[in-house]
């Protein structure tokens, strides 16, 4: 599923070709579920004309700031994106695998048109994601109901430390709540809790303060690093347990050679190294 780093992705190719130009066509498949019960033709009259002044996010949530609302808001849900001509598609470790010469792609779910030539598609073969339109994307559902996003506004350290008192909730769970911090997912909590040696199953209020500051540090140092590189995994640093959580396999080992083992917390399939996750 995208998370921050991949969602940041789509922002920044939807920047480069939407940004200061103006819509001059928009084709919308006829899909109930991805717009919402929305017509189409309601999507074709609030952009059409409109010039975007910039394209924005939080947490998994984007949207075009148009010179005049309403705007659209979309979600990639499990396997959405972002699409452009020639484009090198990302390629998701837990999804299928994109192709690069078609066009425009399959699953097309919006097709933009700007007036300078340039196209934006956003695909979604598994009809998970939406959008929708919103007359103030930052003050309405789902944005206004949304937790800190670490890239954009990261809370100090006293403040982290207050969001994490009496809260019984377990840290893996918490960590993935959207209404606790925006655009994290399953392998950015895991990758935090492994680099902060914190266990998954651990409450958030059995924290020590030297915990909290670590799982503070390592949750912006991940997310800052995995956008820095654009989202492309083969970037990652080579000891990240990202390389070795996927699968489930039974004899993975971490970059030093603990063994990676699997369960599930909050419903989520959780990879952890019990040697160095108290």
């Amino acid at each position: 599923m995208p998370e921050l780093p991949e969602v940041e992705r789509g922002r920044r190719l939807a920047a480069s070709v939407a940004e200061g130009r103006r819509v001059a066509r928009v084709r919308c498949a006829r899909d109930p579920i991805v717009f919402a019960g929305a017509a189409p033709a309601a999507f074709r009259r609030a952009l059409q004309g409109r010039r975007v002044e910039a394209v924005c996010r939080w947490g998994k949530q984007l949207w075009f700031d148009l010179d005049a609302g309403p705007h659209p808001l979309f979600h990639f849900g499990m396997s959405g994106a972002f699409r452009t001509r020639g484009d090198d598609p990302l390629q998701l470790m837990s999804g299928p695998k994109v192709g690069a010469g078609e066009w425009p792609p399959r699953f097309a779910k919006i097709r933009i048109s700007f007036d300078d030539g340039g196209e934006l598609v956003m695909t979604d073969g598994r009809r998970l994601g939406r959008i929708l339109l919103r007359e103030d994307p930052r003050a309405e559902p789902p944005v206004s109901r949304l937790g800190f996003d670490p890239l954009l506004a990261m809370p100090g350290p006293r403040a982290f430390a207050r969001m994490l008192e009496g809260r019984r909730a377990l840290i893996k769970a918490l960590l993935l709540d959207q209404h606790f911090a925006a655009g994290v997912g399953n392998w950015i909590a895991d990758e935090v809790l492994y680099q902060a040696g914190i266990a998954p199953n651990r409450r958030a209020n059995s924290l020590s303060e030297a915990e909290v500051r670590r799982l503070r540090a390592r949750l912006a140092r991940i997310v800052a690093k995995a956008v820095e590189v654009d989202g492309n995994n083969d970037s990652y640093p080579k000891g990240w347990l990202f390389h070795r959580r996927w699968g489930r396999q039974s004899d993975a080992r971490s970059a030093r050679g603990d063994p990676v083992e699997h369960m599930v917390v909050a419903g989520r399939t959780t990879a952890w190294v019990p040697a160095v996750q108290r």
